[in-house]
């Protein structure tokens, strides 16, 4: 039988090995706490990464506060904001001529919904499909996550919506005892009546100058005949249909009855809304950053009016076209993964609700349209949501610019009375055509 040995520590070998032992633990959380420190003091010395947009001056005048808040919680990240001129399609100009150029400086791209399809086409953005998680979606309208996808790929995250309304004198058809339009018939109505009584100078005013904006009044009236530009699925063209003939008598018909300023014809956005808030009009086709405006403490119509949805023809349904803004990354950074960080803080709720608070933009998430300060501030907004669901987004196509000059240049022609509505329409169709057959989605 072999022998068991033991081997026996006595109370001072155990003691001295469990000094050891602690002193050897002691050195090493004090070597890690010291790496640690040196880490962070490393880190805190680096520099940090600089990413850059290009807007326009009233944006980075309005985003000043998002900035700061984002830099307070991204002390690693800085937004170098690129301040441009205010008209939209000069911005487009320039960030198409830095990707052109093949070294754009541009990390982030700040773009409206109708330049998404031309960038997207072009590969000039990065593809955030499979960067975001579904999730993080849900909450977005359904409208305004169209507005940033091309041939199914997510390439924007949409920061702040657009719908247009329709704007009306609430306080002079109450004097009158007359319901807020439904349709286009009773918007002329009213108008006339208005007008005949001494009431208003003008019925109605809209941006007729030949310009974007022109494309956009023409998408609500067209679809409020029941009528369509392009189809996105199938490249069918509707321009040369009767509802889109109806759509341009309908305007031309405001000028010639006199409802209409003949000076509409070069109005842009801005020019309406000074009009319609000199307390001179009944209605007023424009969105809803007027709202604010109108309801200034120096406003002559403060209080004193109010929006509805468009009107539109009897048995069709009110439409409303989608505008707004969304951040994309550019495919050339050098910094995608801090760019993402800088877009989804911008089409947070957070980031939404502050702007919305300062500045009346509508949001793109759901969720806000109930929140208690934004509706106690804005109490339409419940009932914009609606709306913005139910928007009309313009062609998804990539020669969307194109097609869009074709549209203005016959509808300015048709307005004016230089050619006839259906011929300007027929013209219309045939160019659009044939630029669709030329190029396709691509």
């Amino acid at each position: 039988m072999g022998r068991v040995r033991f081997r026996w520590f006595s109370l001072e070998q155990a003691n001295w090995t469990h000094f050891w032992k602690q002193r050897l633990l002691l050195c090493f959380v004090s070597i890690l706490g010291l790496s640690l420190v040196l880490y962070s003091r490393i880190a805190l010395t680096q520099p940090p990464i600089h990413v850059a947009m290009l807007t326009s001056a009233l944006d980075a005048a309005q985003g000043q506060s998002l900035v700061a808040a984002f830099e307070a919680e991204n002390p690693d990240i800085k937004i170098d904001v690129v301040e441009g001129p205010n008209a939209s399609n000069a911005i487009e100009d320039l960030y198409t001529s830095s990707f052109l150029l093949g070294d754009s400086p541009y990390d982030l791209v700040m773009m409206d919904v109708v330049w998404l399809p031309k960038f997207a086409a072009a590969g000039w953005l990065l593809d955030l499909t499979d960067r975001i998680p579904a999730a993080d979606l849900a909450d977005f309208t359904a409208a305004d996550l169209a507005g940033g996808q091309y041939n199914g790929r997510l390439y924007r995250l949409p920061i702040r919506s657009d719908v247009q309304l329709l704007f009306y004198r609430k306080d002079w058809l109450e004097q009158a005892g007359l319901p807020p339009p439904q349709t286009f018939a009773d918007l002329i109505t009213i108008s006339q009546q208005l007008q005949a009584a001494g009431i208003a100078d003008w019925g109605y005013v809209w941006q007729g100058r030949q310009f974007e904006g022109l494309a956009a009044v023409f998408v609500d009236i067209l679809a409020g005949f029941g009528g369509f530009w392009v189809n996105p699925d199938t490249l069918e063209v509707g321009l040369d249909r009767p509802e889109a003939v109806q759509a341009v008598n309908f305007l031309r018909n405001t000028l010639e009855q006199g409802i209409s300023p003949p000076g509409v014809t070069s109005y842009q956005h801005e020019d309406a809304r000074r009009l319609f808030q000199s307390g001179k009009v009944v209605f007023m086709h424009n969105w809803p950053y007027a709202y604010p405006l109108g309801n200034a403490d120096d406003s002559p119509i403060r209080g004193r009016f109010d929006i509805k949805p468009m009107v539109h023809a009897p048995g069709a349904t009110s439409a409303s076209c989608l505008g707004g803004w969304g951040i994309g990354i550019a495919k050339t950074t050098a910094h995608p993964e801090a760019a993402l960080r800088v877009a989804q803080f911008y089409a947070s709720v957070a980031a939404q609700r502050q702007s919305s608070l300062e500045n009346g933009y509508l949001p793109t998430r759901r969720s806000l349209y109930s929140d208690p300060e934004l509706v106690a501030r804005y109490p339409y907004l419940p009932d914009m949501l609606k709306v913005v669901e139910g928007a009309v987004l313009r062609p998804p196509i990539a020669q969307y610019a194109q097609a869009s000059d074709i549209l203005q240049r016959y509808l300015s022609s048709a307005i004016s009375n230089r050619l006839p509505a259906t011929q300007a329409m027929r013209s219309a169709a045939e160019e659009t055509r044939a630029l669709l057959k030329r190029y396709g989605r691509s």
